[in-house]
């Protein structure tokens, strides 16, 4: 039994849970577990209080027996639950059936697609049921998020806006519902604060959509902030380096660290209201494509070679970005690999694939693999006259040029 003073004072905080979990469930029907307050500094009023730092940002992690990494989902929740039953990760009911399997999605969530937060909301209970089994799921930033957060809206469709205002809806009414108990410290911060309501140049019915979209997504907004500020820009994994344009040797240089700290913060609303110089410009990490051009022959291997080799233990570097028509394919020696194979509807609605990595400690080697979910599909890809065939041992699907890989047809 805890004292009545303790028990009031943790009331508000306990109902601010409660409402944050409802809106959730309203908008999304999932259940998100909520951060807990029981831990953070209570307010006295002699003492001033500076906030807490922010969490830590992991950009390295040990070699899991199993890997899994995703590309661009662009707002398809459909081809997006296709590919992580591609690789066994979830079953007919959505639920994590992938065991202690890590994942890493490589970015680009948003835009081109209308089920943009319904993905968002999905990976976030799919990383908590994960979480329960060892598993560890990954959601990295590529351009488009770095794109809306900055303001940048080129690529948005007008279901996409409507999603937003209907998450703003059940937003604002959560943040009423919270207004109303004296109890809580502050009053709700209005979600609207500083939006103009009307945009020059843009139809008026999308005005609303906007409002919502700049509110959700602007630095230290409700969305970035709860789920885009923990992505990593730049992860490595084993051997595998990962990030979603591409990495130069001054990006190395200036550090991987350092690169997802700033941000990190940037989304968080600590560094100003414009993006980082290195996610920024067409040699960003996030816009590069010298490694995932169509063409093996206008790829940049000794650019990439020197980066890898200025990364302790890396051998290769995996990529999205840029879409691949011949699907999941490997270029510079397979050091590059390219994931993304346009799978969004409003992206090339290609067929869903996914890349499989499963490592052996003992050996201190890996194994990549092709998982795709349509046969014909994949013979149809080595009559592309830039690739070659199975027979010849080099190109598409083979991925470690010491062994003939696995091709796996998987049903969806």
């Amino acid at each position: 039994m805890g004292d009545s003073t303790t028990i009031c004072r943790d009331v508000p905080l306990l109902l601010s849970s409660f409402v944050d979990a409802f809106v959730d469930f309203s908008f999304s029907g999932f259940f998100l577990p909520q951060k807990s307050d029981s831990n953070s500094p209570k307010q006295n009023p002699n003492q001033t209080l500076t906030p807490p730092p922010p969490p830590e940002l992991q950009t390295r992690y040990p070699s899991p027996d199993r890997l899994v990494a995703i590309g661009d989902l662009h707002g398809d929740l459909n081809k997006s639950k296709q590919a992580l039953k591609l690789a066994g990760l979830i079953d007919g009911s959505d639920r994590w059936i992938g065991g202690n399997t890590t994942v890493v999605q490589i970015g680009d969530v948003l835009d081109r697609g209308d089920d943009e937060l319904k993905i968002v909301y999905f990976l976030e209970k799919l990383k908590h049921e994960a979480s329960k089994c060892g598993g560890l799921i990954i959601t990295m930033n590529g351009n488009h998020e770095i794109m809306n957060i900055d303001g940048d809206f080129r690529y948005v469709t007008p279901s996409s806006l409507d999603e937003f205002r209907a998450w703003a809806n059940w937003y604002c009414i959560g943040n009423s519902m919270k207004n109303l108990c004296s109890g809580l410290d502050k009053k709700q911060r209005d979600l609207f604060e500083g939006i103009p309501r009307v945009f020059p140049g843009i139809r008026k019915e999308f005005h609303e959509g906007f409002r919502a979209r700049i509110a959700a997504l602007r630095p230290s907004g409700p969305i970035s902030g709860r789920f885009l500020s923990g992505n990593p820009t730049v992860l490595v994994i084993g051997d595998s380096v990962f990030v979603h344009g591409g990495l130069l040797k001054n990006h190395v240089e200036y550090g991987l660290e350092r690169i997802n700290e700033e941000v990190r913060d940037w989304i968080k609303g600590l560094k100003g209201r414009f993006s980082p110089r290195f996610v920024r410009g067409r040699d960003s990490v996030v816009w590069l494509r010298r490694f995932s051009e169509e063409l093996a022959r206008d790829c940049d291997c000794s650019a990439l070679e020197h980066v890898l080799a200025t990364i302790p233990g890396a051998k290769r570097m995996i990529m999205g970005h840029t879409i691949q028509e011949v699907g999941i394919n490997g270029v510079c020696d397979n050091r590059a690999i390219r994931i993304d194979v346009g799978m969004s509807k409003g992206c090339g609605n290609g067929l869903p694939e996914v890349l499989e990595i499963e490592g052996d400690r003992n050996q201190n080697s890996s194994e990549l693999r092709v998982l795709t979910s349509n046969p014909v599909y994949l013979t149809r890809k080595y009559n592309n006259p830039t690739m070659k065939t199975p027979e010849q041992k080099e190109g598409l699907g083979f991925l470690i040029p010491e062994h003939q890989p696995k091709q796996l047809e998987v049903k969806s």
